[in-house]
Order: C-alpha cells, then structure tokens, then sequence
C-alpha cells in the first residue's frame, strides 16, 4: 500500500481523547501526528495561593487512577520545600501504598484495555464468551488492590489518610496481617495472569530509544531515587529534573512534548525495566522470562508485559512491606509542621512513568509556584517516533490491519491523556 490515509479520531481504551492523522504518497510518509484534543486543566494555576497542607488534596484530583501517585509526589515535594525527613514508618506505608495503586493500574490497564486487541474485539465484554475466566481474574485482582488502598489510603481513590509527614490513620497490625494472607492466597491468579499474557503474541518491532526513570541501588526505584538516562547511564539528583527533562510545545497538542539527550525518550514500565532490572524481585525475573521479556528490551508493544513483571514485583514487595511493618510495630506519628520559605520538587514513580512536582513556598506557607510534569506528556514525542519508525513495514497490510497495529501501539504505552494536558497558551496582540 503506496498510498495510505487515516484519521484515527478518539483512540479507543485509553484514557482522555487522541486523534493520529497518517498520510503516506508513493510509500514516503508526508504526514503523522498524534494530535492531543483533551481541554486543557490548569492544575499549576489551582495551586497557586493555597497553603502547604491544601496542595496535595487538589492535585490528587489531576487523575483518578494514579491519585496515590499524585497525592504522595505533591507531599515529597512540599516536605523537602519545608526540609523535612518522614519517618522509616511513613515510607514503608506510602510505599505500600504505591504498590497497591501499581497493581490496580497495571490489571485494569492490562485486562480491560489491552488484552482485547489480542482477541479482535473492540472492548472486554467482547472476551467474556471465550475467555471468562480471565476476565474474572483480572476483576478479582483489581478489587483485591482497590481494597488494599483504601485499607492504607484511607479510601480507594484520592487517599485521605497521607498527610505531610505522616499518616493521619494507621491500618491495625490485625487488618495488615489479614490481607497480607489474602495477597498470598492471590498469588496462583498471579501465576495464571502469566501465563494468560505468555500466550498473546506480541507484535515484533524494535525501536531503541532513550529510556529514564527513578533508579536506586538496593531496590526497584518506584517511590524515590535519583533520575537516570540509559544513554549515558548518569545519575542526578531530582531537584535538578529541568536538567534532564526538557518540554516544548507542539501545534497539534494541548499536551507539551519533552525530550532529552535525544528528541525523545520513554518512561513506564518497559524504562524502568530497562535501568532497574538487577533491582526487581526473583520471582518477578522470573516471570520475565517465562514471558520471554530479555533485558534490555527495546519493543515498545513489550511495555505491556513489563507491567506484568512489574505487578509480580509488587505483590512481593507488599508482602515483605506488612512484615517489615508489623514486626517493628505500627505508631502513632502524628506532627505538625510549620510553614518555611523554600523549594521543593517531588519524584516518584507513576504506574506510567515519572511524575515530578514541584512547590515553592513563602514564609506563610502559600504556594508561589508549581510545576508538574506528566509521564504521558513525556512519552508523546517517543510515541510519533515509534510511528515514523513501524508505519512504513506495515504498509503490505490492509488498512484495516494497520489501524489496529498502530492503536496497539499507542496502547501499549497505556497512556493517560487527560493528566498530561496542562497547557496554557497565551496570544499576546499588539493594538
């Protein structure tokens, strides 16, 4: 197909609206774009005004799905503007927490969004004739992870229990020590979800990039670390992210792009994947490669499995948290703390790649500014760079075919369009 023309409007199980215009003559591609279409939210001037202790509340309503991730990055952020060192006990909740949400995000993205295009139907209910069973699964591990949120979280979506440097409720050593047996209990539907994901065929495309994310040396960097680049490997500090992170705006897109060291780089799993690999649990390498995802993996459509590993991963790591947790016996840390002058940025791992935020504070405590950079907004860039890269083998297929191709694609990022859109753009007119 030398002539090739699609206008893709509101990609399907994603979430937010995206349009991808494709236009190829004589088999050289003349145009291919995704164009970002969702209304603008203006998060940054919300938060302009408000005190310390307001912040994190409103900007966990940025997403619906990531709400822990928001709501724990605002808070790191505003305690280092306050130069304030939570305790080992906080960590570990939020921490715990962080799993959960990770788990939840990673099944409904995995079973509801994605595993459809492997079965030809455009939505779940299309699976439930033949694959019920997996469906069911994929509810049962959902609901066990929503559960284990609002146990830490004080409710499913937009925690209320986080606060700054603690938690304003602890969940009882009983209720811990309760569902750390139910996420044991869940590990065969763990170990069926492996295999259900081994057996989908993954479409074979190789694309390397730049990948970044949090890194740590002693474990799988998801709530804090250092900001790392595979290119070159460097490491530095997250109050220095505008050195590594550089956004620019694009006509097609109420969302910024961002790149790097090159035009472009991903985040998410198949990043964190990439640089933290040594890092993950046995038995989530182990699934790894029963998956046959080898390290470094540079197939983009392979994000979806390492979100798998990454749920394995999870479900480990929430059971050596509950130990951790109850053998050392679960305080009461409530504090106070007063207003400072200063400048905070806040890093931490989204189940779609790094979040920043960042506050700076006055002597009241009131935010004079923000900034929050998006992982979707992050990946927009490398997501067209993957399509100028994969739409020219694909064009001995028929139309129809090479949609779905394409829509996998940019499914596979598990992109979430609305938390990236926080563009403001202003016309200056000369009267």
């Amino acid at each position: 197909m030398h002539d090739f023309h699609a206008d893709i409007e509101h990609i399907t199980r994603v979430e937010g609206h995206g349009n991808i215009v494709i236009d190829v003559k004589g088999g050289k591609i003349r145009t291919l774009r995704m164009d970002i279409v969702e209304s603008p939210r203006f998060f940054e001037a919300m938060a302009l005004g408000r005190t310390y202790s307001e912040v994190a509340h409103i900007t966990s309503r940025i997403c619906g799905i990531c709400a822990v991730t928001h709501t724990t990055t605002s808070i790191k952020a505003i305690e280092s503007a306050l130069d304030f060192n939570p305790s080992v006990q906080t960590i570990k909740l939020r921490k715990l927490l962080l799993n959960a949400e990770f788990i939840q995000s990673h099944i409904l993205h995995l079973y509801f969004l994605a595993a459809p295009d492997f079965f030809g139907t455009g939505s779940v209910f299309g699976m439930v004739g033949d694959n019920k069973e997996d469906v069911l699964r994929g509810m049962r591990l959902k609901t066990l992870a929503n559960e284990l949120c609002a146990l830490v979280g004080g409710r499913h979506i937009h925690p209320i229990t986080l606060k700054i440097g603690c938690f304003s409720k602890n969940p009882e050593p009983r209720e811990l020590s309760d569902f750390k047996k139910r996420i044991e209990d869940s590990r065969d539907e763990m170990d069926e979800t492996v295999k259900f994901f081994k057996n989908l065929k993954i479409p074979e495309f190789e694309r390397e990039t730049e990948y970044i994310s949090l890194t740590q040396p002693d474990e799988y960097a998801l709530y804090d670390g250092k900001i790392k680049s595979s290119d070159s490997g460097e490491e530095i500090e997250t109050s220095d992210y505008l050195d590594r992170v550089r956004e620019f705006m694009v006509t097609h897109s109420t969302a910024k792009h961002a790149k790097s060291k090159r035009d472009s780089y991903m985040v998410g799993a198949l990043a964190r994947f990439n640089n933290n690999y040594d890092q993950l649990h046995p038995k989530a390498k182990e699934s790894a490669m029963e998956m046959g995802l080898r390290h470094p993996c540079y197939n983009p459509y392979m994000n979806n499995i390492a979100q798998v590993v990454e749920t394995v991963h999870c479900f480990e790591e929430s059971i050596c948290l509950i130990d951790d947790l109850i053998s050392a016996g679960l305080k009461d840390e409530k504090r106070e703390i007063g207003p400072k002058k200063g400048r905070g940025v806040g890093a931490t791992e989204a189940p779609r790649g790094t979040l920043y935020h960042e506050h700076k504070l006055d002597e009241t405590g009131k935010v004079t500014y923000a900034n929050y950079i998006i992982p979707t907004a992050q990946n927009l860039a490398n997501i067209e760079n993957d399509l100028l890269s994969i739409v020219p083998t694909l064009l001995n297929k028929q139309k129809e075919e090479i949609i779905v191709d394409i829509e996998m694609l940019v499914r596979a990022y598990d992109p979430c369009i609305s938390c990236a859109t926080h563009l403001m753009k202003v016309e200056f007119v000369n009267e």
